[in-house]
């Protein structure tokens, strides 16, 4: 979403979200390197489709890769394992030394960088209710290296897996979710179809556990992690105290819980907080003014950083900032990326660590395709989609071209109201609370 990014010094219009099919979602597996790219930790290497130098093995229809071994036996691969066993960072949430480190080597090494990671936006939500165990599930099947959900309080100290703070818009009925008690919340089932009940942290946690168990020594579920996104509008004390009992209680598997869950705060009083009641946990600020993230970054060490992917697409000083932070230690994270355009944007960007996105499949696709220097176009005929006569080219030409108006002016619309919020919040926040540095120093210290 960002200047410097090869595509003309503008970023892309986001496009509407292609959704899959509810009823099956086919795995996939993360792209590790795009063309050319050594990896920093191991010094390995890709063909120049970025991927390993045998042709990619079919897809059967359980999910998993037949491949042959180096005795000439066909084996049988997870599709899972494929895509963690090809990222030398996706064991786990990426630490601010190695992202340094990459930082650091990609401004010497030849040819396009790693593809940023894909991170399921409440799940893999184009296919499923958000935020329910149900699109988790897809999510890891898509081939997701991480998750990102949300956190609020029930009335009686449950801490729960909600976007919103009120149920309406997920579950169909008035109040908040403060408002009642868990026992209450769990009668509740999405308007989205297949319905699903409401989940809490811990059902999440206990999930995560399980597959680990069930699986081949711990592969696959194991290597995932999650972003717990903690809402504003709680007692910050409480919601943090709930946290952190609710990841005492619940055993970890293979890897303690710190190495699992990154807890994600909007302002330093959550950063605080978290620093109090999980010690050892990475943090990351969710971010919508660069000005504030970094005044928190250059007082929390290792910080990561989760902006809104208009920030970090200002030309020029967005991706000088995501540079800038990662040369630091503090990886960059950018949301929400549903566009395909705006997906193919952060795939050849080169100074993003991760994509939170309501479609991992489709962005593993994007960045599959860009790592085998495809357009959109080639990767549609790829996909059997041949061309139809003139006629119908000429039909899908003026179809495109009043698509293209339309997208232009989504793009427009939508800046216009990024940068007319963004002088609101910003203004309105120095006349209530000062400089960012200095709101900061006096909580932090």
């Amino acid at each position: 979403m960002v200047a410097e990014s090869g595509l003309g010094g503008r970023p892309p219009p986001p496009s509407p979200l292609k959704h899959p099919s509810e009823a099956a979602v086919a795995p996939d597996e993360q792209t590790p390197l795009l063309p050319g790219r050594k990896s920093a930790a191991t010094g390995r290497g890709t063909s120049g489709a970025g991927i390993p130098a045998r042709s990619p093995p079919a897809l059967s229809s359980r999910g998993n890769h037949h491949h042959t071994n180096d005795n000439g036996d066909e084996v049988e691969e997870d599709d899972r394992d494929r895509h963690n066993n090809h990222r030398d960072d996706v064991n786990g949430i990426p630490s601010g030394e190695a992202v340094a480190a990459a930082a650091a080597a990609a401004t010497s090494a030849d040819g396009p960088p790693r593809a940023p990671l894909a991170i399921a936006h409440r799940g893999f939500s184009a296919a499923a209710p958000e935020n329910t165990l149900l699109a988790f599930r897809l999510a890891a099947a898509a081939g997701a290296a991480a998750l990102e959900t949300d956190v609020r309080l029930s009335r009686d100290g449950v801490v729960v897996l909600s976007h919103d703070a009120t149920l309406r818009r997920c579950f169909g009925v008035d109040g908040r979710v403060r408002d009642r008690d868990w026992a209450e919340l769990a009668e509740l089932t999405t308007i989205r179809t297949p319905t699903q009940p409401m989940a809490r942290l811990r059902d999440l946690l206990t999930w995560l556990v399980d597959e680990e168990q069930e699986g081949q020594e711990g592969q696959g579920k194991s290597r995932l992690w999650v972003m717990l996104d903690i809402k504003n509008g709680d007692d910050a004390e409480e919601l943090v105290r709930g946290i952190a009992a609710t990841l005492a209680s619940v055993p970890p598997g293979a890897r303690p819980w710190s190495e699992r869950i990154m807890p994600c705060c909007w302002n330093a009083q959550y950063i605080k907080l978290c620093m109090q009641y999980l010690p050892g946990y990475p943090l990351a600020n969710v971010g919508l003014t660069a000005m504030y993230s970094r005044a928190l970054a250059d007082r929390v060490p290792n910080l990561s950083i989760s902006m809104l992917r208009f920030t970090l697409a200002t030309p020029i000083v967005g991706p000088r900032f995501a540079r800038k932070m990662r040369q630091s230690g503090h990886p960059v994270y950018i949301w929400t990326v549903n566009g395909e355009d705006w997906m193919e944007w952060c795939a050849r960007g080169g100074f993003l660590d991760g994509v939170i996105t309501d479609d991992p499949k489709l962005f593993l696709e994007v960045c599959r395709r860009v790592a085998e220097g495809k357009t959109a176009a080639e990767a549609a005929e790829d996909r059997g989609e041949a061309k139809l006569g003139s006629r119908m080219e000429a039909w899908r030409r003026r179809h495109l071209s009043v698509e293209a108006v339309v997208k232009r002016a989504r793009r427009c619309y939508e800046w216009a109201f990024y940068y007319g919020a963004l002088v609101l919040v910003t203004v309105t926040f120095f006349f209530t609370q000062g400089l960012p540095s200095t709101q900061v120093r006096k909580i932090l210290g």
